[in-house]
């Protein structure tokens, strides 16, 4: 086992180890887990400025990573679909380096796979965004990261789950979308000339700013 964990890392190293001496510890699952998750944002009218299509495109990362967090499973690549006033459509998607459930690595995709798209004045009706190739968390081998601002992230994710669990969707947000409530349809619209602390823009919800 030395030799595994030198060569792969601490819990893959183990699990080859574990699995060579035909021990498995996973579940037996009678439902397959589905191939992959999806999420999808309209607009009610055309948006051209990218803050906002960037804005709607965090939130889908947010609620799919959350979703994956939630079901106990990690994404190894991302689709980003784009869609016009015409009615045709733009999609880019890629591999990611490792799977993950985590939001600031699906985060940093998803806005690479925007920049490939390179919409610049396009009128934009909407987003959606589709996480693939899932698999069972514990299935996915995790690389230890020495940022710091990876631990703070997580610890925040860790946060936020709990208090999504909690007081349900949306209960902790990102700053960025503090500003960001939905209308019945479930479309994100901008509250405009409002600040993060205003009391109306949390009328929706038990939703809070957090950086």
């Amino acid at each position: 086992m030395p030799t595994l964990v030198r060569l792969f890392g601490t819990a893959a190293g183990r699990a080859l180890h574990t699995h060579a001496r035909g021990h498995d510890p996973r579940t037996v699952r009678n439902d397959p887990l589905p191939k992959s998750l999806s999420a999808d944002r309209a607009f009610d009218e055309d948006i051209l400025d990218p803050a906002t299509h960037r804005r709607a495109l965090l939130d889908l990362v947010e609620e799919i990573a959350g979703r994956l967090r939630d079901s106990r499973q990690a994404a190894g690549g991302l689709a980003l679909s784009v869609r016009y006033a015409d009615r045709t459509s733009s999609t880019r998607s890629r591999s990611l380096p490792e799977a993950t459930a985590h939001t600031r690595p699906l985060t940093t995709a998803a806005y690479d796979l925007y920049t490939l798209l390179a919409l610049q004045r396009a009128r934009v009706r909407g987003i959606s965004l589709r996480a693939q190739d899932l698999r069972p968390l514990n299935d996915a081998p995790e690389q230890l990261s020495l940022d710091a601002g990876d631990d703070r992230a997580r610890a925040v994710e860790a946060v936020a789950d709990q208090a999504r669990a909690r007081y349900g969707p949306g209960a902790l947000r990102p700053a960025t979308l503090a500003t960001t409530k939905r209308t019945s349809a479930g479309i994100p619209h901008v509250v405009k000339g409002l600040s993060a602390s205003d009391p109306r823009v949390n009328r929706d919800g038990p939703t809070r700013p957090f950086r």
